[in-house]
């Protein structure tokens, strides 16, 4: 296993990312980076009108994140593991779903620039979930401006997410979170834990486990 590896667990929208992720750290003695996402102005419109506030959204979230990530993730690895609960390309996934043309052209104009900058993460641990669990989930932890999802966004978050994954070059870890409950049953994160070390360890990280 590498001495300062670089975890980022992924998934849509309220799959359990920012719960895995301490739970992780806590494990392996790593650091912790978490995405930042109250402080962005747009969202709450967001939510209520994606077409009008989709594209400043997305510019406040890639630069915000590049911002993060470009100054704290060297740094980490310097001292620790690292585990984080988002990758920057998740920025790119919910680009493609909520601006189109001409907004869409440049956004991923800087991307490219700004992803070329940034460590990429060893491996990925990508929490897969149905729609149903998912609205479940984001029910439970009730947060204001998420009040506002429907149901069809997040089935297009959960098709835009399977589409990325299924041709991601980076190495990836797929995971039922339907099934597991890392939170209630110790035995699912010693699970979990034994994978993520296990694919660190061999270097092969592309099957899916459940």
């Amino acid at each position: 296993m590498p001495k300062n590896y670089y975890i980022a667990i992924e998934g849509v929208i309220g799959v359990g990312k920012t719960t895995l992720a301490r739970a992780i750290q806590h494990e392996l003695n790593a650091e912790i980076l978490l995405e930042v996402f109250e402080e962005n102005p747009f969202l709450a419109r967001f939510y209520k009108d994606r077409k009008l506030y989709g594209f400043q959204t997305q510019i406040f979230f890639l630069l915000s994140r590049y911002h993060q990530q470009h100054a704290a993730i060297p740094a980490a690895l310097t001292r620790a593991p690292l585990v984080s609960d988002y990758t920057f390309d998740k920025d790119h996934i919910f680009a493609r779903l909520n601006i189109d043309g001409d907004e869409l052209a440049m956004y991923e104009q800087v991307h490219t620039i700004l992803a070329g900058k940034l460590v990429p993460p060893d491996l990925i641990v990508y929490l897969r979930a149905t729609t149903d669990t998912l609205l479940r989930r984001i029910a439970v932890r009730d947060r204001a401006y998420e009040r506002a999802i429907e149901r069809g966004y997040i089935e297009a978050l959960n098709a835009a997410y399977e589409e990325y994954f299924a041709r991601a070059a980076a190495p990836v870890l797929t995971l039922d979170a339907n099934r597991l409950d890392f939170v209630q049953r110790a035995e699912d994160l010693q699970f979990i834990l034994s994978q993520v070390r296990a694919k660190l360890k061999s270097g092969t990280y592309q099957e899916p486990l459940l």
